[in-house]
This record gives C-alpha cells, structure tokens and sequence, in this order.
C-alpha cells in the first residue's frame, strides 16, 4: 500500500546573509512583524478625499456582477488598481503580494491588520478589466474630465489645452494594433489631453496605431468642448498641438464653438515652400553677411539665422483662409557640408501676437506637454497595455492617467513651496512613497511607526497639515456620532 506524506515545512526562519561590519556578523531575516514600505498609499488617500477621483471613476463603472458573489467592492478594487499604480506597482499581478500590505489596506479603509479582509488578487482585477463595456470606458474618460474641472473653484478666463499622441509598443495578436512607420514598430497610438499652465490632465483616449484622421480628432474634441462648455460657457478655449490636428475638421469646430483658437503645426508643401521662399532668401543673406564679419572678426560666429513672417493660406479643404506664421531657418554648414534650409509652419486663427512671438512663445511651449507626457508613460507605465483586449487596455491606460492626476494634485494641494513641488512621479515616489512604516492596531486606533531618521520628516509634517489640517479633523470629530 502506498501511502502519501505532506512534506514537513521548515521551521527555520528564512535568513539573508550580508558582510560583517564592525566586528559584528550580520543576519536578516522576514520576522520583522507588520511592516510596510508604501507610506505613499496613505498620502495618495489623503489626495483622494480632497479631489473625489475614485468616487468618479466608480460612478462612470455599471457594475453587473451578482451582488451576491461581490467580495470586493467596485470602488475598493479601483482604489486599490489607481493606489498601486501611482506607488510604482503598475503590473496588475502586484497585487497578488500587496493584497496584504497593512497600508494599502488602511488606504482602502480596511483595518490594516485583520487577516480576513485581504484586497483583491490580480485575477480579479484582470476580470475587471476584461468585463468593461464601451459605455464603461467612455464615462470613465468623462469622469476625467469632469475630475479636470472640478479642480478650478471658478471658471477660468482662460485656458490652453495640449494635444499630443504618443506610442505604446504592442506585441503579439492585440486588438487594433497597427504598424506605424514613424516610430518603426507595431503599437497602440493614444491621445492625452493636458492643461498647459499646470499640467493637470484633461482626458485620455486610446487609440489604434494609425495616425488619426481629422474626422477622429474632432469627434473626440468635440465632447470635451461640449463638457468643458456645459461649466464654463464664457471661457477662452486655446487648442494647440502639432501638425497632426491641422485637419479642417477640428478647425471647423474650433471656429464654430465662437469662443477658441487654434494653434497647430503646419507640414510644409510646395505651395508653402514658394511663399516662404523671399524670407528664406532673406535668411541666406543675413547669414551670408554674419559670416563674412566672423570671418574679419568683426563678430562672433553664427549659430544660426531665424526670420519670422506670417501669410494667408487656406488649403483646398479648409473652411476658410488663416494665417500661418513661418519660422525662416538657416544652419550654416561646415567641412564641406551646405547650409541647411529649416522652415517651419504654424497655422492658427489668433491674429493678435507677432509672428515671432506666436512661434516662440506660444506654439514652442507646447514642447512642456511632452514632459508630463513622459510622467504618464515612463513613470507611471501607462503602456503596458499588454492585454489581448483593446477595451481592457483602455482601461489601463485610464487607470494610469487616474494615477497621474493624484500625482498632479499632490504636487498642487501638498508639495507647492517645496523642494518637491516640480518633482516628477518616480523622484516623489522614491522621496516620500518608499519609507518603512511599522504598523500597530488597537482596539479604537492605528498607530505608524515611521523611522526616526526618516530624511523628509519635516516635509511629511507639512504636507499631512496641508491635505489634512487640524481644523478639518476636528470639525469630523465633532460631526461624528
């Protein structure tokens, strides 16, 4: 008769071993009791209840599970998914470990000791991905830009929205992913959305790898001008992007809305080319004759040469004519090699700044959204859309962009004045997030033991007082039954 024996577990503490120092061996082992290293999920908890995102993002969600199978609620599955991805956990299996972190827990509003109220493993979460409807995904980007509006307390006079695409890589058999020969792979080609003053987040879209037509553009503009016109009917509304959004589509809507301006880039052609070409001559010149004044040393050595001019133009299938300011660049060659000619065009319906001023000042600073585009992508990983499924991608991508904006509003509401308040994601998550927390729970309190040589202690007193400030917690102590 065979018999089967369960392997004995070995008793043994699990040790790591490290160099003696200082005449001591040293040992480490994983018996250090309830201990955490995401302080960082308590402060993303504070910004939460300061702004609501979650609360949005779980009323854009129909929930259509069985209400009695539900383990874990909707809004507790999306804290916990937008928590971990803003802390640097972007992979959805992270969640199968951090289930059982006492902060996130905590974070979640669940007693961060109780062995029986774990947070949800990535199975679920991949589950949830995977039932979201269409209507799902649409109201979860809505909510985005309903979150961006309830950021300002009064409609503003003014605001300048950035558009620009960005390129996730896709492999294998993904829904919707294309070949796109500018970035020379396979990928996914979503659109962000940013206010250009602050950087805050408007909206996120997910897009096949193709480059968009204008037709595509405007649909997705036109809700988020109608929503941002529902609130704000009276404010000044600046578009402004590269030149793939000078399609006569979206400058139709912008003329159309009575209240916004555009600024695009312009790709040259030959009709261009001939009106620019008396400027551009003109630029020859002027570096021909500052090098000739080097050359006797009677100035310094040119760089470059830059004109600014401006014309009016109106392709064939724009509505109506604009004005489009060139940017008339000379690099002057050397060893052999020819000057080189660089014009460049903007197109815009503004027509009070010079075309200097409108080239340098207001179309180059578009180049800002690139970097918080970079937040978005390298930081906090918002292209690991690496499901099968082109809607469960969307909403990762979603997810990440909710995680930006916590992000965002840290900066804003706790890090302003101090010398994080420009930090990027990864540096305030490596300076504020990643701190060991020992964690206690009593019968009516929790006490955190953070290190006492902790190095930003006076900068977690100071953001603590700001999103959550005495008078605050004494006013719910007072209203609590």
């Amino acid at each position: 008769m065979t018999t089967c024996t369960r392997p004995v577990a070995n008793s043994t503490p699990e040790q790591l071993r490290f160099p003696p120092a200082a005449g001591y061996t040293v040992r480490a082992d994983f018996a250090g009791g309830e201990i955490s290293s995401d302080l960082g999920a308590l402060l993303l908890s504070a910004v939460d209840r300061r702004i609501g995102l979650i609360d949005r993002l779980t009323a854009a969600i129909a929930d259509s599970r069985h209400a009695g199978y539900i383990k874990h609620p909707l809004r507790d599955l999306l804290t916990q998914r937008v928590f971990q991805i803003a802390s640097g956990y972007e992979d959805g299996n992270d969640a199968n470990t951090l289930r059982r972190d006492p902060l996130f827990k905590l974070a979640a509003e669940r007693a961060p000791l109780d062995s029986d109220n774990l947070l949800a493993c990535g199975a679920t979460h991949s589950r949830l991905e995977g039932a979201l409807r269409r209507s799902d995904i649409y109201r979860m980007a809505r909510a985005l830009v309903e979150q961006f509006i309830a950021g300002y307390r009064c409609a503003p006079a003014s605001i300048t929205l950035d558009l620009d695409h960005t390129d996730d890589a896709t492999y294998g058999q993904q829904a919707l992913s294309f070949y796109n020969h500018h970035y020379g792979h396979h990928c996914y080609l979503p659109l962000l959305v940013f206010e250009a003053n602050s950087g805050a987040l408007v909206t996120a879209v997910l897009r096949p790898g193709k480059r968009p037509t204008g037709a595509e553009n405007a649909m997705i503009m036109k809700r988020v001008l109608g929503l941002l016109r529902q609130h704000w009917p009276q404010t000044h509304i600046m578009l402004r992007g590269d030149g793939h959004f000078a399609n006569p589509e979206l400058m139709a809507l912008i003329i159309a809305d009575g209240n916004a301006d555009f600024i695009f880039g312009l790709a040259g052609n030959a009709v261009l080319s001939r009106k620019a070409e008396g400027l551009m001559k003109n630029a020859r010149g002027h570096l021909d004759l500052h090098r000739s004044l080097a050359t006797q040393g009677l100035g310094p050595a040119v760089v470059a040469v830059r004109l600014f001019g401006e014309f009016e133009y109106a392709a064939k299938s724009w509505p109506q004519a604009f004005r489009v300011v060139l940017k008339a660049e000379v690099l002057p060659g050397s060893g052999g090699v020819p000057d080189k000619d660089n014009e460049r065009f903007v197109v815009t319906s503004l027509r009070g700044p010079s075309p200097r001023a409108l080239y340098q000042q207001e179309y180059c600073a578009r180049g800002q959204a690139e970097n918080w585009i970079k937040q978005v992508k390298c930081d906090l990983k918002s292209d690991r859309t690496s499901a099968s499924s082109f809607l469960a991608n969307f909403a990762r991508l979603l997810l990440t962009a909710g995680a930006y904006v916590l992000h965002q509003q840290l900066r804003h509401l706790g890090l302003k004045g101090t010398a994080l308040a420009t930090a990027q994601p990864k540096t305030v998550i490596l300076s504020l997030f990643k701190i060991a927390v020992r964690v206690k729970q009593y019968k009516d309190r929790v006490l955190l033991h953070l290190p006492s040589a902790c190095p930003v202690k006076a900068l977690l007193a100071q953001i603590c007082q700001r999103l959550y400030p005495a008078n605050s917690r004494m006013r719910s102590m007072l209203a609590s039954p």
